[in-house]
C-alpha cells in the first residue's frame, strides 16, 4: 500500500489553507506569483549577467534613453512602450523579456496542476483520486521546491545563450537554499518513487537499495555529507584548468592560485562558508531522522550532480587542450541535483543531448552562431526528467540500477574514457586536415 500522507496537522495550517482554496482562485494567484518570478527573473537576467545592461524599467535607464513612464512597469505590457529603447538596445530586444514573463505566468500555474492535481508523478496504480488527495500536502511541497529550481534556472539559461556564462550569484545561493529545503521539510522536497515493499516515498539517496539506509544514520552518513560539502566550497574556490604546459602543471596551477592575491579573491568568504556549512551538518547529523535523510540526500545529489559534470570537463579539457565545459555548468548540475537528487540529476544530464537537437536548432537559425551553451540543456533536461519522472527515473533508471548495482559506476567511468578518446582522436584529426 502507498504511504498515504492524509490531511495536514497543526505544523502544516499554510499548506491546510492553501488547499481549502477553490482551485480557480489558486491558479489565479500562483500566475500573478508567475508573472512577478518573470519579472525578477528579467532583471537577473540583465543585471547578474558579467556584461550587465540596463534593460528593463526596474534598473536605471541609460542615460541616452527617453524618460522612464510608470506604464513601463506593467508587466508584460510595459515591454511594449519600451520599444521606444530599440535604437539603444537593438532592435527586438523587448520581445524575448516580455516572452519570459508571459512564460511565467502561464507555465507556473499549469506546473503546478501538473504536480498536485493529475497524478503523472505517481505509479499508474496511484492515480486515483484518493491517493492524489492523499498526497496533495506532499506535493505542494515539491512544488514549491521547484518553483524556486525552475526561477533560477530560468535566468541561468538565458544569461547563458547571452554569455556562455553562468554566474555563481544564482547556483550558489540556489544550492544553499536546496540543501535548507530539504533537511526542513524532512525530505518531502524531493519526487515520489517506490520502494522494494511497493510504499510510495520521496526519492532519498539510498533508493534502489533501502536495506542500505541504516549505516548512513552513522559515520559513513557523516563522513560523506561533509566530504561532499568540502570538495563543493574547495571547488568553488578555483575552477580554471590551465592545461598549456600537461596536466601536473595544471594541478600546480589549481592549488597555487587558491592564495595567491588578486582583484578578486574569494577563498576568505568560501573558507567561512565552508565552516558554517560544516557545523551545519554537524548539527542536523546530530538530529537524525528525515531532517539529516533530507539534507545527505540534498548533499549526494549535488556531489553527483556536479560531480558528473566536472569530470566530463576534465576528461573534455584534457582531450581538447582548451576548456571543454564552463564551471558554471558544473555549478549548475550540482544545484539541480541538491533539489531534485542524485538520480534525476543523472537522468537530466543524459537527457540533456535529447533537448538539445531541438534548441541548437533554434538557436542556430535566430542567432546564426555555432557556439552553444550547455546550461539551457541540462535546464531542459531537468524538466524532461520530471515529466517523464514515473517512466524514466522510478520505471527504467531505478530498476536497472537494481539490478546493475555498482556496475553502473564502472560504465559511467568506462563511457567518460572512451568520450575522451574520441575526443583526443578529434582534436588531432582537426589539427591535421584543418590546421585548427
Amino acid at each position: 500500500m502507498p504511504r498515504i500522507y492524509g490531511p495536514p496537522d497543526e505544523t502544516d495550517s499554510l499548506i491546510a489553507f492553501w488547499i481549502t482554496l477553490p482551485i480557480e482562485l489558486r491558479l489565479v494567484l500562483l500566475a500573478l506569483l508567475g508573472l512577478a518570478i518573470g519579472v525578477l527573473a528579467n532583471w537577473a537576467i540583465y543585471r547578474l549577467a558579467w556584461d550587465a545592461r540596463l534593460i528593463g524599467p526596474w534598473v536605471p535607464a541609460d542615460e541616452t534613453a527617453p524618460p522612464r513612464k510608470m506604464s513601463d512597469r506593467i508587466p508584460i505590457l510595459g515591454w511594449l512602450g519600451l520599444r521606444r529603447e530599440a535604437s539603444i538596445h537593438g532592435s527586438g530586444f523587448w520581445i524575448r523579456p516580455m516572452l519570459i514573463e508571459l512564460a511565467m505566468a502561464i507555465g507556473i500555474p499549469l506546473y503546478y496542476w501538473f504536480v498536485t492535481q493529475t497524478g503523472l508523478l505517481l505509479p499508474p496504480a496511484d492515480r486515483v483520486p484518493v491517493v492524489i488527495a492523499g498526497v496533495q500536502p506532499w506535493m505542494t511541497i515539491v512544488f514549491v521546491s521547484h518553483l524556486i529550481m525552475i526561477s533560477l534556472m530560468v535566468a541561468a539559461t538565458f544569461i547563458d545563450f547571452d554569455e556562455q556564462t553562468i554566474p555563481d550569484e544564482i547556483t550558489i545561493p540556489g544550492t544553499l537554499i536546496a540543501l535548507v529545503v530539504a533537511c526542513v521539510t524532512m525530505t518531502d522536497s524531493f519526487l515520489p518513487a517506490l520502494d522494494l515493499n511497493g510504499v510510495l516515498v520521496p526519492i532519498a539517496f539510498y533508493l534502489p537499495a533501502p536495506a542500505e539506509a541504516p549505516k548512513w544514520t552513522g559515520p559513513t552518513g557523516w563522513w560523506t555529507g561533509v566530504g561532499i560539502w568540502t570538495m563543493w566550497c574547495f571547488a568553488l574556490s578555483n575552477r580554471r584548468l590551465i592545461l598549456r604546459r600537461g596536466p601536473l602543471k595544471a594541478f600546480e596551477y589549481f592549488f597555487a592560485s587558491l592564495v595567491r592575491n588578486k582583484p578578486y579573491n574569494p577563498w576568505k568568504a568560501l573558507l567561512a562558508m565552508w565552516l558554517i556549512g560544516a557545523v551545519g551538518v554537524r548539527i542536523v547529523f546530530g538530529i537524525g531522522g528525515d531532517a539529516w535523510i533530507g539534507l545527505l540526500t540534498a548533499l549526494i545529489g549535488l556531489g553527483v550532480g556536479g560531480g558528473v559534470v566536472w569530470a566530463i570537463r576534465i576528461v573534455g579539457s584534457l582531450a581538447m587542450r582548451r576548456e571543454a565545459m564552463g564551471f558554471g555548468d558544473v555549478t549548475l548540475m550540482a544545484m539541480i541535483g541538491a533539489f531534485i537528487g542524485w538520480q534525476g540529476a543523472v537522468m537530466s544530464f543524459f537527457l540533456a543531448p535529447i533537448a538539445a537537437i531541438a534548441i541548437v536548432l533554434v538557436y542556430f537559425i535566430i542567432t546564426r552562431n555555432s557556439e552553444i551553451p550547455f546550461g539551457p540543456y541540462l535546464c531542459a533536461g531537468t524538466l524532461l526528467s520530471i515529466f517523464g519522472w514515473d517512466r524514466l527515473v522510478n520505471g527504467w533508471f531505478l530498476g536497472n540500477l537494481a539490478i546493475l548495482g555498482p556496475f553502473m559506476l564502472w560504465l559511467f567511468v568506462a563511457l567518460t574514457g572512451i568520450m575522451g578518446v574520441m575526443l583526443y582522436f578529434w582534436r588531432v584529426l582537426k589539427e591535421t586536415m584543418f590546421g585548427e
